[in-house]
């Protein structure tokens, strides 16, 4: 027990994330790949036509997992921010920062497929609706985060300040995911619930589910690549990334 505790705490260091995250993303970017691959020839080719708004509905196989995907990633980020902001865990904030730019990628990218969705569907590519405006503010959200980071020279400040507004933005994300209950909006209801019956065809519910794995494998790999990104920026004048440089 106390062999497998150390082994634990061992990654509560930087000089040891940066292998592991090496040694991982290259799994991650494959599993990536095939389940967006396989997703999107589901999704495209073998899902059937929707009935009422023809092919046109095919863009919610990426609109619909990259809208989970950036609630997801912003309670992924503001965990790592609140576990290095309690423990005063370096890795942990440093986390958080690789995800946020991320976890905006795929908050434009939901609000960009939707606008195209909506067009045909709504005759508008824009309302001011319950949905669309909030995860315009976790758009928002995203940005500050990475700003904030950006504007603070001190380090640990800029840390502390950040993992603040993330937390405090959580209160968002039951908002985005609850609107469509809460207020009367143009919007549809959840394409997928664990509690109910999909209403949609079985082809339809697999090339989304692959599509929502293979944008988080896609998450994992790219956040680690940041993440090493990160360490070698504030670990520059260190001895071990100095070591690594002349190797």
């Amino acid at each position: 027990m106390e062999l497998e505790r150390i082994n634990w705490f061992r990654f509560s260091s930087v000089q040891a994330v940066y292998p592991l995250a090496g040694t991982l993303i290259p799994w991650f970017a494959a599993l990536a790949m095939l389940c967006m691959t396989a997703g999107l020839y589901i999704g495209l080719f073998a899902a059937p036509t929707d009935y009422q708004q023809g092919d046109a509905y095919r863009i919610i196989f990426v609109h619909v997992p990259a809208a989970w995907m950036s609630m997801f990633l912003y309670v992924v980020m503001a965990g790592w921010a609140g576990l290095g902001l309690g423990l005063n865990a370096r890795p942990s904030l440093m986390m958080a920062q690789a995800v946020a730019p991320t976890g905006a990628m795929f908050t434009f990218l939901a609000l960009l497929t939707g606008a195209l969705w909506g067009k045909p569907t709504w005759g508008t590519w824009w309302v001011w609706d319950a949905r669309l405006t909030s995860e315009l503010i976790l758009l928002f959200q995203y940005l500050g985060f990475i700003l904030l980071q950006a504007a603070i020279d001190d380090r640990r400040r800029a840390d502390r300040a950040s993992a603040v507004l993330a937390l405090v933005g959580v209160v968002n994300v039951p908002i985005i995911y609850y609107s469509v209950r809460w207020w009367n909006t143009l919007h549809q209801g959840a394409s997928v619930s664990m509690t109910a019956t999909p209403k949609m065809a079985a082809t339809m519910v697999t090339a989304m589910l692959l599509m929502a794995l293979g944008f988080w494998m896609y998450s994992i790999a790219v956040t680690l690549t940041r993440m090493r990104c990160v360490i070698l920026e504030r670990e520059r004048q260190t001895s071990w990334v100095q070591e690594m440089k002349v190797s």
